[in-house]
């Protein structure tokens, strides 16, 4: 068996994105980001502080929540945030890294979480930017995540353009993408996919120069996923499938 299951992929790769002594902020809807950011904390010998977006700083919560929203995530917080104090850190330059949603991501890394189709009559109306507008552009690192890796959500031209200008990753279940010179890029794919497989899967163009096969998780990694998702509730409810 895979060392990766598609949820693990997801999880532990948006994790590798912290880093030492940085802000990290994961959001709305974010259940995948805050598993990532509870696994850094557990996994990582290095200290960052971690928001989110019920308001904790660097929390206990005695529970992982389903949601990303619950007020657990604020228990045995250093303080509490509000919502104008997230895009607060964004504009004055200090949260280095946020994790924010898209329906669509394009290959300068643009997101859409407004509509799909044609603004005035679309297929679909999504929820809408959001905080995204502001911290994408404004942190200094942004990093998203799709659970569905194909061309309808990885595409060269998105049908709405919701946020632009700070995106620094993508993470699907088969690939991780980063930004190098305007465009982003493939840094790695998972081991049981193939550089064909994702090039047939994504919509926009992207180069491959360096790209590896993803390093499988480490024992600290491993065990700190089972033990914030020990009878894979969460895995379950994401559903994300390799193919």
């Amino acid at each position: 068996m895979s060392e990766w299951s598609p949820f693990s992929y997801v999880v532990t790769n948006l994790a590798r994105f912290v880093r030492p002594n940085e802000i990290t902020f994961s959001g709305v809807n974010s259940a995948l980001p805050m598993l990532a950011c509870l696994l850094a904390k557990r996994a990582y010998p290095f200290a960052f502080t971690y928001i989110n977006v019920a308001g904790g700083v660097d929390p206990s919560p005695s529970m992982v929540p389903i949601s990303s929203s619950d007020p657990v995530l604020a228990e045995g917080s250093r303080s509490i945030f509000a919502n104008e104090d997230f895009y607060d850190l964004c504009t004055r330059g200090q949260m280095d890294l946020c994790f924010l949603g898209a329906a669509q991501v394009d290959g300068l890394g643009r997101t859409n979480v407004s509509c799909i189709g044609d603004w005035h009559a679309p297929k679909v109306r999504l929820p809408g930017g959001g905080g995204g507008a502001v911290m994408l552009p404004t942190a200094r690192r942004a990093v998203t995540w799709r659970t569905e890796h194909s061309r309808r959500t990885l595409v060269e031209t998105l049908d709405f353009v919701t946020a632009s200008g700070g995106m620094h990753g993508v993470v699907t279940p088969i690939a991780v993408f980063t930004k190098r010179d305007g465009r982003l890029v493939l840094a790695s794919w998972h081991p049981e996919a193939s550089l064909d497989e994702v090039r047939d899967r994504t919509g926009f163009r992207f180069e491959t120069d360096g790209a590896e096969p993803t390093q499988p998780p480490t024992p600290a990694e491993a065990e700190a996923l089972a033990a914030l998702d020990p009878d894979a509730r969460f895995e379950r409810d994401a559903a994300i499938r390799l193919r």
